[in-house]
């Protein structure tokens, strides 16, 4: 058996979820604002009260690890560390793009074999940052911050369909009009969508160290100039 707690502060939305064996068994969400120092604290207080109910101990501590906002990041992985410190249980951190990919792969059954999930998280005006996953959820294409045209996609789009997603995905729908171009909305990146990537990082002992580890905060937006038309 398998028990996950997770934390997910990257965006304006605060979120936790315990999950046992890969079934969500608790979870809040505050969609409220950027008001993650007051919200967590009690939603974490709310999950371990639910344990401690049940006589249950979590085997990690998942936290997101961003891309994000640096007050929610930070929010969440200082409260992540302190339960792993306290707890003497491990820390586990999932890449904020990778968990917001998951929910496609669990409730969109009709996207065929061969697509890629473009995952997007909003910078400001037509600026992302996005990471490029299959369906395995390798990544085909690293995390970096894209200014988006009709054109920045076009490489993988004449290959294969790719879908759009997150938050970032919304000021993509008037800009890019590919036919192998698809957008799933309301995707967000969610506590609850950790159980599977962090279980794996704890079979693998993929483990971060309590006093070192530092998420990928958003900083400053430098993307590459667009290519000129020739």
């Amino acid at each position: 058996m398998s028990l996950v707690l997770s934390i997910e502060t990257s965006t304006g939305i605060c979120s936790v979820a315990v999950t046992r064996d890969g079934e969500c068994v608790l979870e809040k969400i505050d969609r409220t604002g950027p008001n993650h120092a007051e919200r967590l604290g009690t939603f974490i207080d709310e999950a371990f009260s639910y344990m401690e109910l049940r006589d249950l101990t979590p085997d990690c501590v998942a936290v997101s690890s961003g891309p994000g906002s640096y007050t929610g990041l930070r929010i969440g992985v200082s409260m992540a560390k302190g339960i792993a410190y306290g707890k003497d249980i491990p820390l586990i951190s999932v890449p904020t793009l990778q968990l917001q990919t998951v929910a496609p792969l669990l409730y969109h059954d009709e996207i065929p074999e061969d697509a890629l999930f473009c995952s997007m998280i909003d910078a400001r005006r037509m600026e992302v940052y996005a990471e490029v996953y299959d369906r395995s959820l390798k990544v085909v294409r690293p995390c970096q911050p894209d200014i988006v045209d009709a054109d920045t996609y076009k490489e993988l789009l004449d290959k294969q369909p790719v879908y759009f997603l997150g938050e970032g995905s919304a000021k993509c729908k008037d800009v890019i009009a590919h036919p192998n171009a698809h957008f799933l909305d309301g995707i967000e990146p969610l506590a609850r969508y950790m159980a599977p990537l962090a279980e794996m990082r704890l079979r693998k002992n993929q483990t971060e160290d309590v006093a070192y580890f530092v998420p990928f905060y958003l900083k400053d937006f430098v993307a590459g100039k667009p290519k000129k038309k020739v």
